[in-house]
């Protein structure tokens, strides 16, 4: 086997004066293998050979006459080729010059002479040899060959021109050759193409043929020589440009150098390190820090990566991670502040006391997380910021609803485009300070999709025992979040995930009754609605009595909020009166807040309702707190039919049933007829029924009103109850017991009959709330419905009577 010697095609240049070495081939000739190359008549190749069977091959042929058999292998990894791994068609040579090298090796020059082809192999070891045929060519001249051969020879002066590594001598020699076969095996010798290509080329006998197969092999070269010099030149424009400005800008640096002078990225390059000094960050925050400023002084200005840096750089300089504000310690002013801001919550105040009071013991306290949960309306986002206006810090505020990404709590990675921190820090940078008191609210509205669960990226964010060395994954180092006083607010407790709601101390807001409304509406409401309107104490007043028809007639809320929409109602007309013309002092009185807000909204149904056989009033839960319902029995002839209306659930309906098959089974007891689920059909609704209710709470309101209905004796009109019952007639114990009192408080409930074993919860109802108020506690339904219904039947008027008697008649 023998290999073609370098890369170069051109270490010999055939001219048309080479003529064939000999006139005559013998029949037998031996076969010298070749691999990455073919060699063509009339073509001059060095070769080299290294294996000793080619060796052995070539010594023998100088022995004789230089004649040997060249033909190329099908497959250049064959080390050793056998017969079937050869070409059919080669070319005779004659070596022309040879050398032989220390290390064994030959290198010779061959000239090719004519095309042969092998009939038969007649021997295989030490070399190949075989019997073979001269193949000679043919044509005749004429225009077609003449076109063809100047067509092949514009095409590869074309390719000389592309070609930066094609020699210019090569022109001349193709212009002077004048068989069509000599010049399509030059042309094809030299030119670089694949070894299948060239052996085609070898194989066609015809030279009209050949010339006709090389004019699409030139085309093809000629279109990819064309797009590769165009974007060479495209490329080399670029370079040239970027090397231009960078001269350039070496210039300008030695001449502001000469002139004492800094560049911009020099000036920028300095203010960054000075921040990044004056920042005083953590040892290994700055660390990061000055390795990414090494990395943006050697980017050039012009690449995508170069701002990213910088963008990443200005957040940690701009964080404030040594800018601390100092607390108010002085707790009097503080509970000075929080009282000129709110009304009652004394919980809340109580417990910022209680904060302050370990601050000042203890300096490096960690901020509380505290969660306001509460009706809305009820003052949870003002008291945050009353907070940090009370203890002198920044307020920061973000609200949580409907957020479904975890990548808004802890940021994006600088990998994806425009990446920012997540809203945590990004409200401390906004803040100014690294003890902000930071209010996440409507916790209780967070999504979750496929983006994540940004209740579970909070974890971290509200853990004091984790949350110092929160990491975002925009900034990748550590920031302590644990001198922030966290709040989070919600309207219900129930959807916060149980991890999350273990790291929160949560306060309770129930709502206001109708006196702490009126006090609100005095000292806060009135005074901040006149300010806005443009009004002043001289044109506007209010009094208690007005204030308390607008709180009862056009409000029904445990927060605040509609009545300052409707106060803020009534200083616009106010003040279009003003404006008009008027100039007298307006009171705001009794029966005159009509003429401002039109007729009553809300009707007292505590205030008309009278006892009623059927009837009785129940207690209920809502998000928007404490809640009166009224449970409605009726009967009617029929058998064993139990109907239940007014939207109730599967829960409250199942009470309905237990109350029922309570009743029956004690119905002696009470006097009522054993059989008179045989006699009657049974309907309870419980009215306002487009509203959905649901809860087992109401299990003794619809145990009272199916007995009352049964005995005929009506209910106490003033008596409130809730509780869930059992089939032996136990009560067991319910929640919001805070929100229903409060409720009944609005509502003018003078008596509620709980649970005894909600006994204990009324310890946090204040003194105010339950003055004026009577607190039954039942153990067992025989307790609720003594306490609930009148003791005799009321009596029949004349009316009843006659209509008794015409129906008897």
């Amino acid at each position: 086997m023998i290999n073609k010697k370098g890369n170069d095609p051109f270490n010999i240049i055939d001219t048309n004066d080479i003529k064939p070495a000999v006139k005559e081939i013998p029949k037998e000739l031996p076969i010298l293998p070749i691999k990455g190359t073919i060699v063509f008549p009339m073509i001059i190749v060095p070769l080299v050979a290294v294996k000793d069977r080619a060796i052995k091959l070539i010594d023998d042929a100088l022995r004789g006459d230089k004649i040997l058999g060249l033909v190329a292998q099908k497959d250049a990894r064959i080390e050793v080729p056998g017969k079937d791994d050869l070409f059919r068609i080669g070319t005779a040579s004659t070596i022309a010059k040879m050398l032989r090298f220390p290390d064994g090796s030959l290198r010779l020059l061959v000239q090719g002479s004519f095309r042969i082809r092998i009939k038969k192999f007649t021997q295989e070891s030490p070399y190949l040899k075989a019997r073979i045929d001269v193949i000679q060519e043919k044509w005749e001249k004429g225009v077609k060959v003449e076109a063809l051969m100047r067509n092949i020879v514009s095409m590869f002066q074309k390719i000389i021109e592309l070609s930066p590594h094609l020699p210019e001598e090569l022109e001349a020699i193709v212009i002077n050759l004048e068989e069509p076969g000599r010049l399509a095996d030059f042309i094809v010798a030299n030119l670089n193409f694949e070894l299948e290509d060239k052996q085609n080329i070898l194989e066609m006998i015809n030279p009209v043929e050949r010339l006709q197969k090389l004019t699409s092999i030139l085309m093809k070269e000629i279109n990819i020589l064309e797009i590769g010099a165009k974007i060479r030149s495209q490329v080399k424009n670029e370079i040239d440009e970027d090397q231009r400005k960078f001269y350039l800008r070496e210039q300008l640096k030695a001449i502001q150098k000469e002139l004492g002078e800094k560049d911009e990225r020099t000036i920028e390059t300095e203010e960054l390190k000075k921040k990044i000094k004056e920042a005083q960050m953590p040892k290994d925050v700055q660390k990061v820090a000055m390795k990414e400023l090494e990395r943006l002084g050697i980017i050039p200005v012009q690449a995508a990566e170069y701002h990213v840096i910088r963008t990443y750089l200005d957040w940690l300089v701009n964080l404030p991670w040594a800018v601390e504000t100092i607390d108010n310690l002085d707790i009097k002013k503080v509970a000075k502040v929080l009282n000129e801001d709110h009304y009652d919550l004394d919980d809340v105040k109580e417990r910022i006391l209680e904060f302050l009071a370990v601050r000042k013991l203890k300096k490096d306290a960690k901020g509380p997380i505290l969660c306001f949960i509460g009706p809305p309306g009820v003052g949870k986002t003002s008291l945050g910021k009353s907070i940090a206006r009370a203890l002198g810090r920044k307020f920061v505020r973000f609200s949580l609803g409907g957020v479904r990404d975890e990548a808004e709590i802890r940021g994006h990675r600088r990998t994806y485009v425009a990446a920012l921190p997540g809203r945590i820090i990004q409200g401390i940078k906004q803040a100014g300070s690294n003890n902000p008191v930071f209010m996440l609210d409507e916790i209780d509205k967070i999504g979750v999709d496929f983006r994540g669960d940004p209740a579970a990226a909070l974890l971290e964010v509200l853990d004091p025992e984790q949350n110092s060395s929160f990491s975002d994954h925009y900034l990748e180092v550590a920031f302590n979040l644990s001198k922030v006083m966290f709040i989070t607010t919600g309207n219900i407790i129930d959807p916060i995930p149980p991890a999350l709601k273990d790291r929160m101390e949560i306060i309770t807001l129930p709502g206001y009754i109708l006196q702490e409304k009126v006090q609100i509406a005095k000292h806060f409401l009135i005074p901040r609605q006149v300010k806005e309107n443009g009004l002043t104490p001289k044109l506007i007043r209010f009094t208690d009595k007005a204030v308390v028809e607008i709180i009862n007639d056009y409000t029904r809320e445990a927060g605040v909020r509609n009545l300052e929409r409707e106060i803020g109602a009534i200083c616009r007309k106010t003040a279009r009166k003003v404006v008009e013309g008027y100039k007298r002092k307006t009171d705001i009185k009794e029966g005159t807040v009509r003429q401002y807000l039109g007729p009553k909204k809300y009707y007292s149904e505590i205030a008309e309702r009278k006892g009623e056989v059927g009837i009785a009033t129940g207690l209920a839960w809502t998000q928007a707190g404490g809640e009166i319902l009224f449970v409605e029995a009726t009967k009617m002839k029929g058998k064993k039919s139990l109907t239940l209306t007014g939207q109730m659930g599967d829960v409250m309906q199942e009470s309905a049933e237990a109350a029922l098959s309570y009743i029956r089974a004690n119905a002696v007891k009470y006097g009522i007829d054993d059989d008179f689920y045989e006699k009657y059909d049974l309907h309870i609704h419980i009215p306002e029924g487009a509203i959905p209710k649901d809860g087992p709470s109401a299990g003794v309101t619809m145990s009272v009103a199916l007995v009352s209905l049964m005995t005929e004796k009506p209910v106490k009109p003033d008596v409130a109850m809730t509780g869930e019952i059992t089939l032996r007639g136990k009560i067991l114990p319910i929640g919001g017991v805070k929100e229903k009192v409060m409720a009944s408080k609005r509502a003018g409930i003078k008596k509620i009959l709980l649970p005894e074993k909600n006994k204990a919860n009324l310890e946090e109802i204040s003194d105010r709330v339950k003055k004026g108020m009577q607190f039954v506690f039942i153990d067992t339904i025989d307790d609720a419905i003594a306490a609930a219904l009148e003791s005799k039947k009321p009596a029949k008027t004349k009316a009843q009577g006659k209509n008794k008697k015409v129906r008897k008649s």
